[in-house]
């Protein structure tokens, strides 16, 4: 393999490399760039495979795809792996290019070994950005040990349907909030520098949370100015104040044009109007998604034309319409080779922003060390612990007193750690690939496949969780009573005797999530009923019959419309999929040795009927003129964005704004007083919200526009300060013009959306100004 000094030298500038590479590339060595490789495809048994290799990488490859996430491989062996494909394309292509390997990690790397993080809905219910940049460092350090690059995360969609099965995988449905993790997520991942980091990827571009009945891959009906203002805006953040790396588009359509294939977006509005410089890949099978279920155009060549001249740089998860189909489009002069050459130019950009070229190996033997160590589980207990949130507590039913004489703990989530694990955690991708995860099942699989349970991480149930927690003399009583779906009631007699013989019960209920046939949540999984899925409410209704008192705990990954147990459970928590260290955080809160402090990141409907069901909707939405209410039905969230309760009590006071007139581009300082009335420790999210109370087009009724989480012992006070941007209140008017307008704003700050403590206001003076669209994003909150 001959090598040119130039394209070698890591002290010659990045842009000087890449014309020196691109140059010497034949058209089959550039297509090969613009795809990936399935990394089971050149292995065999867990071990590479060189004949493949000569197969499949004979002119290289861009991407190698998921060897963590497609395989059984621990740490070492997939490091191995890697080493081996890396030093195949180094030595037996004619260039030597490196491969990226990518892989998934929306709750954590998606591979064996690694630490499962709380489903990201849960990630976002901490409201802490910090303690999401921190997962994402832990993340980073275990993909660079088995030679990852790029990871297709954060999910930065928005969204308001949580009929959508992807609703778990976002951060909820604020874009102001989606942003601030967003940024954080991406700093943790990618690091201080793309050379010891990993490349995030924003997705999935744009609008793919808003589909037509909450379906995958529907229609998203979106006009422009809330596209820019809602949808873009998370991505738009990522990429200004985090230098977010790469972005992937959504499968939907917006107006007729597939996302794949729209230039208007991924062209103009992306690279255009944003400027972002970076990679954009396809979802996986997006190109011939854009004639076989789309259709437009006339096969894989057309396909190939119209993502090309979409900018999309990589064809994932396998090179297919960028193959031979392309080639064919280049030859009979359909397609310009410049576009090409600008998406070769990108991909090996980024590889040797990477250091690929300078370091291709990694130490294999020392790839387990970095996985999911001591360190890395308590934070993924915190994280959890953080995540829950208290919903509901009449009567100070909780926290639980140890020293209980006896508890029953019912449901079909009591005793699962398969239901601890969100879609794309990785017991659920072993499921999908490999078959059904039978719990506590170590014996070899009849049908010669892999036995999976033994591939998990150790994880704990709730039930194991509460036994570690109780007094010696505390007696469980457990029983499963249901599953998650299915209509058997065979089991509530069962429960019910448990709870008549205990001084409490804790039931379990949710969703399964998942890939497969028999979840209820996850990708594809979309559903039109937001109740609890099979007989589980029948089996909280029959417990609640007995006269027990009842806590009910919801393992689940989109907010529920469950009015009933809302009105009549005394205690009701949420702890969406909160992975490995799940079991652990649910019994900590229950019992009083952690505070709950999250809040929701989405509302909750009180009907599948009332979805969407958002706070920051214009003046005309969220009623019906002139009645207010459906017939027999609130219009109000059963439970609204931000919405979280506490053991102890907090008490706002002292707002100011300052200065109270200001002009475009001008700072305003709020700041209030929270102090801990109550007898224990515990966080509080202050939310501070604005409305702009005139404008030239609707704006929404209440914007969150800054928030900070603290903690504050019994007796204790805080002052936070937010200095706030005026340009943050910029909106697109009549002519798509991003302007500040004159006038007054209302400044609310409070617990939740629905639970203003604090109410003032300051005045936009002066002209009407145009500001730049992609400029401000944050504003920054001190405590003192």
């Amino acid at each position: 393999m001959a090598q040119n000094v130039l394209d070698r030298d890591p002290h010659q500038p990045i842009d000087a490399r890449v014309s020196d590479l691109l140059a010497r590339m034949n058209l089959d060595e550039k297509l090969a760039q613009l795809g990936g490789v399935w990394s089971t495809s050149v292995i065999d048994d867990g071990v590479f495979s060189e004949r493949k290799a000569l197969e499949r990488l004979a002119n290289g490859t861009g991407h190698i795809t998921r060897i963590g996430g497609a395989t059984v491989l621990g740490p070492s062996a997939s490091a191995k792996a890697v080493n081996a494909i890396q030093r195949f394309l180094i030595e037996h292509t004619r260039l030597g290019i490196p491969a990226i390997i990518h892989e998934e990690s929306c709750a954590g790397y998606t591979a064996r070994g690694a630490t499962c993080f709380p489903q990201a809905i849960g990630l976002a219910a901490t409201w802490e950005p910090a303690l999401i940049e921190a997962m994402t460092n832990v993340i980073r350090v275990q993909m660079r040990a088995v030679g990852a690059h790029h990871s297709l995360a954060p999910v930065l969609d928005v969204a308001r349907d949580p009929r959508w099965g992807r609703t778990e995988e976002t951060f909820g449905e604020d874009p102001y909030l989606i942003a601030q993790l967003g940024i954080a997520y991406v700093r943790g991942l990618q690091g201080p520098d793309l050379s010891a980091g990993i490349v995030a990827t924003g997705k999935h571009f744009v609008g793919y949370g808003a589909s037509e009945g909450g379906m995958n891959w529907a229609p998203a009906h979106i006009p422009p100015r809330e596209l820019r203002e809602v949808y873009v805006r998370p991505f738009a953040a990522a990429i200004k104040e985090a230098e977010l790396a790469s972005i992937m588009n959504a499968y939907n359509d917006i107006d007729g044009i597939p996302l794949g294939s729209s230039k208007e977006l991924l062209v103009d509005l992306l690279r255009g109007e944003i400027g972002f410089d970076g990679a954009v890949v396809s979802d996986y099978f997006t190109l011939p998604t854009l004639f076989n279920y789309h259709r437009i155009g006339d096969g894989e060549d057309d396909a190939a034309r119209y993502a090309l001249e979409a900018g999309i740089d990589v064809e994932l998860p396998a090179l297919q319409c960028y193959g031979d189909p392309l080639r064919r489009a280049v030859e009979a002069g359909r397609v310009d080779p410049a576009l090409i050459d600008a998406c070769v130019a990108r991909v090996l950009r980024m590889k040797f922003q990477l250091g690929l070229f300078e370091h291709p190996y990694v130490d294999a033997d020392g790839a387990a060390a970095v996985f999911d160590t001591d360190q890395q589980r308590t934070l993924a207990r915190r994280i959890a612990q953080q995540s829950i949130v208290l919903l509901k507590n009449d009567g100070a039913v909780l926290p639980l007193a140890k020293t209980l004489r006896s508890i029953a703990v019912i449901g079909p989530s009591a005793d699962s750690i398969r239901l601890l694990q969100g879609d794309y955690h990785y017991p659920t991708h072993l499921e999908m690939m490999f078959g059904e995860v039978r719990e506590g099942d170590r014996s070899p699989r009849p049908e010669g496949g892999v036995n999976l349970a033994q591939h998990f991480v150790p994880m704990v149930s709730v039930l194991e969780g509460i036994k570690a927690k109780v007094s010696p003399q505390t007696t469980i009583r457990h029983a499963t009573g249901c599953d998650i779906v299915g209509t058997s009631t065979a089991g509530f007699s069962a429960a019910v005797a448990a709870a008549q013989q205990s001084d409490v019960a804790i039931v379990l209920v949710g969703e399964r999530s998942g890939l497969v046939d028999g979840c209820t949540s996850g990708e594809s999984i979309d559903r039109a009923d937001l109740g609890l899925a099979g007989v589980q409410q029948q089996l909280v209704e029959a417990v609640v019959a007995t006269g027990t008192p009842v806590v009910v705990v919801l393992i689940n990954g989109r907010p529920l419309a469950l009015p009933w147990i809302a009105e009549h459970v005394p205690a009701l928590l949420e702890a969406w999929v909160p992975g490995e260290e799940g079991g652990n955080a649910i019994a900590d809160v229950l019992f009083g040795d952690v505070n709950p402090g999250g809040k929701l990141p989405i509302s909750f409907p009180r009907s599948v009927g009332q979805v969407p069901v958002y706070y920051n909707h214009k003046p005309s939405g969220g009623r019906s003129n002139w009645k207010g209410d459906y017939v027999g039905l609130s219009s109000r969230p059963l439970f609204p964005f931000g919405h979280g309760l506490s053991f102890t009590t907090f008490e706002f006071t002292n707002l100011s704004v300052d200065p109270p007139q200001v002009t475009a581009g001008g700072l305003v300082q709020i700041a209030a007083q929270v102090k801990n009335i109550g007898e224990r420790a515990g966080d509080e999210v202050v939310q501070l919200y604005l409305h702009d109370t005139v404008a030239s087009v609707t704006r929404p009724v209440k914007e969150l526009k800054g928030f900070k989480r603290i903690t504050l012992l019994p007796g204790e006070e805080k002052t936070l300060h937010f200095d706030l941007a005026v340009n943050q209140l910029a909106f697109y008017d009549r002519a798509m013009r991003y302007v500040v307008e004159p006038g007054a704003i209302a400044v609310m700050i409070g617990s939740s959306s629905d639970d203003i403590r604090l109410n003032g206001q300051f005045e936009i003076v002066g002209e009407t100004t145009v500001v730049p669209a992609w400029e401000t994003f944050t504003t920054n909150v001190t405590v003192t």
